[in-house]
């Protein structure tokens, strides 16, 4: 049995943390609630940020696994003058 997700604990937080880094996006621009929900769900939202929302069904590790993409589908493709 799988058992679900009550809070997103700091632990949870410096991993995802840890992939934005990856993806060379400023922290500044993301926001974590600490409440989980099912499904969970990457989104842009009216202020610009990103909101990433654990999902509280799904293996934190298998969900983060997934995270990647789920952001990279969101996002901008860069440009070369980008770079």
């Amino acid at each position: 049995m799988v058992s679900s997700l009550d809070t997103v604990s700091f632990q949870h937080i410096t991993r995802i943390l840890g992939v934005i880094d990856d993806l060379e996006i400023s922290r500044e621009a993301v926001e974590i609630p600490l409440s989980p929900e099912s499904p969970g769900v990457v989104r842009l939202l009216a202020n610009g940020k990103l909101e990433i929302v654990v999902d509280a069904d799904m293996p934190f590790d298998d969900w983060l696994q997934t995270l990647p993409q789920k952001i990279q589908a969101l996002m901008p493709a860069k440009t070369e003058s980008d770079y």
